[in-house]
């Protein structure tokens, strides 16, 4: 899978001594087969050793670890061992390099269309206009999670996996900002599409699920009470 890595350095903040108050050193993203993009890959320094290391973005879930601290998930990351670990050393040398002094560098093969798969868990909530949440798998390496499927005023719409900016619209609503987000039109009809599709098949299959317990659930009180009915002999 051909993917290219664009990099960006964060001056670093230190105190009033001179230490540095904060691991963060830059920012990667990466944009797969020219059709999806990735941002918000941190760059961050391990304050004992020295060494860089990356982390993909994240989310706060509701959960909290044995010690009271919250638990982050990933909203994107690669899949495989192999991948993660050649994607992560790509974007360390790329930051280390700051390749053609833009900070880009491309890796893998050239493909005419990105492949990728969609898996979608459908949900309807009382008073909630999200339908479901969908997975979308890039060439069975990289999955991006977190894509929600709204029910619009006239249709469903996608929305990718987005962040709070700290900047207002004109009526004075915060603006949020895509983290993971189709970069080409035919691309993104095309991902749009199947995940809407997708939800649609996985609906009709719950709705069906539902019908053959209710079904069966109905075969067994009958068969239940013919056997209740039946007189003795």
């Amino acid at each position: 899978m051909k993917y290219s890595i664009h990099v960006n350095e964060v001056k670093r903040k230190e105190n009033q001594g001179g230490e540095q108050v904060s691991p963060l050193r830059g920012f990667a993203s990466l944009v797969f087969g020219d059709s999806f993009k990735i941002t918000n890959i941190a760059i961050l320094e391990n304050s004992k050793t020295g060494n860089l290391f990356v982390s993909m973005p994240r989310y706060k879930t509701s959960g909290v670890d044995e010690t009271g601290n919250p638990i982050y998930k990933d909203i994107c990351n690669p899949i495989t061992k192999e991948f993660r670990e050649e994607q992560y050393r790509n974007i360390l040398e790329a930051f280390e390099k700051r390749i053609d002094g833009q900070g880009k560098a491309i890796m893998g093969e050239t493909t005419d269309m990105l492949d990728f798969s969609v898996r979608v868990n459908g949900f309807e909530k009382e008073g909630s206009s999200i339908l479901g949440l969908a997975r979308v798998y890039f060439e069975d390496s990289f999955v991006v999670n977190n894509v929600s499927i709204f029910q619009g005023k006239d249709e469903m719409f996608v929305a990718m996996p987005s962040y709070k900016t700290n900047q207002i619209d004109d009526g004075g609503k915060a603006i949020y900002q895509d983290i993971c987000f189709p970069v080409a039109k035919e691309f993104r009809e095309k991902l749009y599409t199947e995940i809407v599709c997708e939800y649609e098949q996985t609906k009709k299959k719950n709705q069906n699920q539902v019908i053959d317990n209710v079904e069966k659930q109905v075969g067994s009180k009958e068969k239940q009470q013919g056997k209740e009915n039946t007189p003795f002999r």
